[in-house]
């Protein structure tokens, strides 16, 4: 892929999320619930790039920081944390959805064995990251 860049991390969230769709279509839900939750971890990292302002030197805590898979860390350093608060008390459903989102961790990719619950782990997240109305990716976009 080259470049880590705004633009890259975009689209890897895009192909992460049309995979994650694909994975739970075919019954593979493990792979799903991963894949989606990769998917708002790299549209959180496009908004922290699109935060860093061009020609200018990187805060380096920030960089590091940044080097994480902890969802609402990265919310933070996004600077969206307020937002957040502030529209989840504003919108239920939007709260709910984080509540599904915020526990996505990559450790989970080796945890989740049992079909049933893996399942409806995947479900709900995917729902919760790809609502039309609410889901997480669109609200961050939107913000």
């Amino acid at each position: 892929m080259g470049l880590l860049n705004r633009a890259a991390l975009r689209k890897l969230s895009d192909m992460r999320i049309s995979d994650a769709r694909v994975l739970l279509k075919n019954k593979q839900y493990c792979g799903a619930y991963y894949l989606a939750g990769y998917a708002v971890e790299c549209a959180l990292k496009a908004r922290i790039a699109q935060n860093t302002r061009k020609y200018d030197f990187p805060d380096k805590q920030l960089v590091i920081d940044s080097y994480t898979h902890n969802l609402e860390a990265l919310v933070k350093l996004a600077g969206l944390n307020v937002t957040l608060e502030r529209d989840m008390k504003a919108d239920s459903t939007l709260a709910t959805y984080w509540s599904v989102v915020k526990d996505w961790s990559e450790e989970n990719r080796y945890t989740r064995y049992n079909q049933s619950k893996t399942k409806k782990a995947a479900n709900d997240l995917i729902k919760a990251i790809t609502d039309s109305s609410y889901g997480i990716l669109q609200w961050i976009e939107k913000n």
